[in-house]
């Protein structure tokens, strides 16, 4: 757990930074910032998801994924937690980050919009994968220490602009990358190449979502997508099983 407790603290300093003094960075500054952040995310999700080899399986694991997700309202879910976060916490944030810029309109759904962004980004990857098995298996976290020094930059310009909501992304690093380093051995022993394959693509097809809500292009339901990251080792499985040898 070494990896992800430092990978934690990451996204809590920068995200902390970010809301403290992003408040006073020019609107214009935040977002020309934003629109980097996004048309980077963009070419990570692409260099992701087009080395994908089979995109059946890659269209029938986002396609299923998103049954399961708006059926389980996941993306609603995370935004009502944002939002009790919000009500309960937000006067005492708001009186840390300072007065906002005349000019600049506060959406109800900003807190929520932070949380879900910041955690898909930090989690969703084949960096956190490899970086918590690692973690779980041999105890090296050098794959994760590198991760926390993105997501900790990544954390500080997203909280410039969507607020302190990102950092209750550290509480989703927490428990995902943990959970992932904790049944490292049993999962690792499960998933083969091409399922990993197959999982990142899924990855890079859910961080282009979001490059494109980033920069405000449109507005895509990314978190009910992400059962397609389970579905996708599924579909292989099967198709390995019923192709013809």
């Amino acid at each position: 757990m070494t990896g992800t407790l430092i990978n934690v603290s990451a996204v809590l300093a920068g995200g902390a930074l970010g809301t403290v003094i992003g408040g006073r960075f020019p609107v214009h500054l935040r977002i020309t910032l934003m629109q980097a952040i996004g048309l980077t995310t963009l070419i990570i999700g692409l260099q992701r998801a087009l080395p994908s080899d089979n995109v059946l399986i890659l269209l029938g694991s986002v396609a299923l994924g998103i049954v399961v997700g708006e059926s389980l309202g996941i993306e609603a879910w995370l935004e009502r937690l944002g939002k009790w976060a919000e009500q309960a916490l937000g006067g005492q944030v708001a009186a840390l980050a300072g007065p906002t810029e005349e000019g600049v309109s506060l959406k109800s759904d900003v807190v929520a919009q932070g949380f879900v962004t910041a955690s898909l980004i930090f989690c969703v990857g084949p960096m956190t994968m490899l970086g918590s098995f690692e973690d779980g298996l041999t105890g090296a976290y050098q794959t994760l220490a590198l991760k926390s020094m993105l997501d900790g930059i990544t954390a500080a310009l997203l909280a410039s602009s969507l607020g302190w909501g990102v950092l209750l992304a550290a509480v989703t690093v927490l428990v995902f990358q943990g959970a992932l380093t904790i049944g490292a051995g049993l999962l690792r022993g499960l998933l083969t190449d091409p399922m990993i394959a197959q999982i990142t693509a899924v990855g890079g097809l859910l961080l282009l979502g979001i490059g494109l809500n980033i920069m405000e292009l449109t507005r895509i339901r990314v978190a009910n997508m992400l059962p397609a990251l389970v579905i996708a080792p599924v579909l292989v499985a099967v198709t390995s099983a019923v192709r013809p040898s």
